[in-house]
């Protein structure tokens, strides 16, 4: 193409991007007046519409949601939007990675900017509510590196957490999570909120929970924390352990909190360890009553 001619495709192309600017600007304009909460979009001019394949016709405008994976340095999350935090934490445990300099105390809770601002908790939800921020991936299982214990500090790692749970009973599983460490070759730990169904006085079942802030942060009805251990010989130890996101005497043996794990998978709408099947020899589950 000579010169000509890529000067005048270099024109189109500025003229069809002012066009499309100035037609989504006109998309913005609500009709306030006549239909409270009705978006009018006008039709792009024909000469400013671009050809897209078939396949494309769904997506043109873009997709509403997709799943919110975000990697930190000590962690990774699946976040939900609409419950203002995580469907699940996962973490690694090493005895390395238990070791280290970083301070609680050089770090503090932020909110996360990379989350909408519709959909992301601050740190005002919390004030007053009586909740504490709760962590998913602990801090103290990450003294390996003061970023990735700051990163535990992000609100999206965290949720209102009844203040005796978070530092009695729930610290004491974490304590025990972080032990493991030394009998297993590899520790992951999976961290989560629950919202579990109860009977009401009409006798139908209900999910109902708390929310606080002026973001509507949900609160758990419960916590879930389900830990994989793979041993030295090639074993794969799976034990999960539930919650209730209310005092609970911090003497009580961690084992009463055990679970199947189909019920955790079940009601968060989570497979773990998809990569394994549950049937295989080198796969033991840990549950209550064992």
């Amino acid at each position: 193409m000579g010169l000509r001619g890529r000067a005048l495709l270099s024109g189109v192309s500025l003229a069809v991007g002012a066009a499309l600017g100035a037609g989504v600007t006109a998309w913005r304009k609500r009709d306030e007046a006549a239909n409270a909460g009705v978006l009018r979009i006008p039709a792009v001019q024909a000469s400013t519409q671009l050809a897209l394949p078939p396949s494309a016709g769904l997506t043109r405008f873009g997709l509403p949601g997709l799943s919110q994976l975000k990697t930190r340095e000590s962690h990774v999350l699946s976040y939900d939007p609409r419950l203002r935090g995580p469907a699940w934490v996962l973490e690694h445990l090493t005895p390395d990675r238990l070791k280290g300099s970083a301070e609680r105390k050089d770090c503090e809770f932020q909110e996360d900017v990379s989350v909408h601002h519709y959909h992301r908790s601050t740190n005002s939800d919390y004030k007053g509510s009586g909740f504490d921020r709760g962590h998913l991936a602990a801090a103290a299982n990450h003294k390996w590196s003061q970023k990735a214990m700051e990163d535990t500090f992000m609100l999206t790692n965290v949720y209102p957490q009844n203040p005796h749970l978070n530092q009695k009973a729930w610290n004491n599983l974490e304590k025990y999570c972080r032990g493991l460490t030394k009998s297993n070759k590899n520790v992951y730990v999976c961290t989560g909120p629950l919202f579990l169904p109860r009977r009401e006085p009409d006798g139908n079942m209900y999910v109902k929970y708390q929310v606080i802030g002026s973001n509507n942060v949900a609160v758990p009805t419960h916590f879930f924390k389900v830990v994989v251990l793979e041993k030295f010989s090639g074993e794969i130890e799976l034990r999960s352990y539930v919650m209730p996101n209310h005092p609970v005497d911090e003497q009580t043996p961690l084992d009463r909190f055990l679970v199947s794990i189909e019920s955790i998978e079940r009601s968060a709408g989570l497979l773990f360890v998809p990569n394994i099947l549950k049937n295989t020899s080198n796969l033991k589950a840990i549950t209550a009553g064992r």
